[in-house]
């Protein structure tokens, strides 16, 4: 039986000699050096920011941190500020929600500012929480809960969107849309308005989040999805990226619907930072990130590995979603090239641990060197594929380092972030997890144009919404991300197991500890 197992196993590693294993194994490096090599660029841009703070500080300036120039803070330049609208739509509650609100209305903006909590009904578990919030600190802060009601026509989320810019003052000149799973920084509506101030062209501002894991495997697979991303972000201006989290725009844009902004977003809109991008490259208009747009996204302290296939499913999703014809050529080529790459990113790893296993056999058994000299070649490659992925995860610490620097510099308020407690072992392990999954998880959302968003199932037709099902019994009872309550009623948690038992205990090993902020 140990002989056949050993043939088959050398058969194996000869075979991923070949010239088109060896083409795959080649590849896999390639993936690994471009990703490196595009989180160095973001880095280089963060860390630019960072040298422009500190020597500003030391110039004299000790408030750089909200803004380049200490002039802007006299009350002649402040009081010609511009009003701005913040908008965040809401839904359920969790544990890291007050910590997050409070970062976002206690804002040191020195404009005319106003924050709309758009919830779906007064029965969503945000809306008592955040109307205590907003009693207790009504005195600092003009904020008020929006009750938007039932979407019909759209996501519930661009719903409750559209319903608060509709209640936003009418001399705003900015509407802001907030996730209320990010922290905001003391200076962050100052820097997106003054950017917009300084190039009216602008469209979209935009930002993106760090994601700070929880220590689970789930948690570091949510990171580990959106660090690829991130690059397309830390441009330091132009991009051709929008996350829905942070979108700054000019409030007149949804008052006259121009380009179709509202149209698009009501007439079966989905993905709302899908949508905008989709108006902002069929008009051609400008959407930007400035480089101090990170934002702290800790994520839930007990996030599971169902909750985060849960959330792959909603992003793959996306895909499905379209305005344009072109945009369906555009999501086609994203579908086909990003799983094509997931498990071009995988299928390496796997061809090496077939040759390590083989080579460790030869070792064990003491075979004659010349009849297993094609091992010595399947090492070589398992050589370069490790020192390629030593890079690529260097590369990625990198940036997470730098990025937490910026965020620490940018809130020198809040409790200090620390790259000490990721765990780069789980970050690996997650590389691989969620490459392997992606395109599972896209072909699913392909062949089934369905997907239940918290507690609200959605179909597709023709990349627009066409139909809404809401059930309470059968959808879930609390949100992906954030562990948050969907419904007033807190619900039992789920039962374990046995799979769930076994992720348990993969994500238990060698977890660091959790973040304290």
């Amino acid at each position: 039986m140990s002989e056949a197992m050993d043939s088959v196993l050398f058969s194996l590693s000869k075979a991923f000699c070949s010239p088109l294993a060896v083409f795959v194994q080649i590849q896999g490096c390639v993936i690994c050096l471009t990703l490196a090599f595009g989180w160095a660029c973001a880095a280089y841009v963060r860390n630019r920011e960072i040298r422009r703070i500190k020597d500003s500080m030391r110039a004299g300036n000790s408030l750089a941190f909200l803004c380049q120039d200490i002039n802007e803070l006299e009350h002649s330049y402040q009081a010609n500020l511009p009003r701005v609208s913040v908008v965040m739509p809401l839904k359920g509650f969790g544990e890291h929600n007050l910590h997050n609100w409070r970062s976002q209305v206690i804002s040191l903006y020195g404009g005319p500012l106003e924050f709309l909590f758009v919830v779906e009904s007064t029965e969503d578990p945000a809306y008592h929480a955040v109307s205590r919030l907003i009693s207790d600190i009504k005195d600092n802060i003009d904020a008020r809960v929006v009750v938007a009601g039932l979407s019909t026509t759209c996501s519930q989320k661009i719903h409750n969107q559209l319903i608060g810019v509709e209640q936003m003052h009418k001399d705003s000149k900015y509407v802001l849309f907030l996730d209320d799973d990010i922290r905001l920084h003391p200076g962050s509506i100052g820097a997106l308005t003054a950017e917009m101030e300084k190039n009216p062209e602008i469209f979209i501002q935009t930002g993106y989040p760090l994601d700070l894991p929880s220590g689970s495997l789930g948690s570091y697979c949510i990171y580990e999805y959106h660090m690829p991303c991130s690059m397309g972000f830390a441009t330091g201006g132009k991009t051709f990226f929008l996350w829905g989290g942070c979108m700054m725009m000019h409030a007149d844009d949804f008052r006259y619907d121009c380009c179709g902004v509202v149209s698009g977003l009501r007439d079966g809109g989905y993905s709302d930072d899908m949508t905008l991008a989709a108006v902002a490259g069929a008009h051609k208009k400008l959407i930007t990130s400035p480089p101090v747009a990170v934002f702290p996204h800790p994520l839930s302290s007990d996030l599971s590995f169902s909750r985060y296939w849960n959330y792959l499913r909603k992003q793959t999703f996306v895909l499905e979603s379209y305005m344009f014809k072109v945009n369906w050529i555009m999501n086609r080529a994203l579908f086909s090239s990003h799983c094509y790459l997931s498990w071009g990113f995988v299928m390496p790893y796997l061809m090496a641990l077939t040759h390590v296993a083989a080579a460790l056999r030869i070792y064990i058994q003491g075979y004659a060197r010349e009849e297993t000299t094609f091992v010595s070649n399947g090492l070589l490659l398992v050589s370069c594929l490790a020192a390629c992925t030593f890079i690529e995860l260097f590369s990625m610490w990198n940036l997470t380092r730098i990025e937490v620097q910026l965020c620490n510099i940018l809130s020198p308020e809040a409790p200090r972030l620390s790259l000490a407690t990721y765990n780069w072992v789980l970050v690996f392990i997650a590389m691989l997890v969620d490459n392997f999954l992606y395109p599972i998880s896209a072909f699913r959302s392909h062949f089934s144009q369905s997907i239940n968003w918290s507690g609200v199932r959605y179909y597709l037709k023709d990349g627009k919404i066409n139909k809404i099902e809401r059930s309470k019994d059968k959808g879930p009872k609390y949100t992906d991300l954030a562990w948050k309550h969907l419904y007033g009623k807190k619900a039992a948690p789920p039962k374990p197991s046995f799979l769930g038992g076994l992720l348990r205990s993969l994500e238990q090993w060698q977890q660091p500890k959790k973040f304290d902020v």
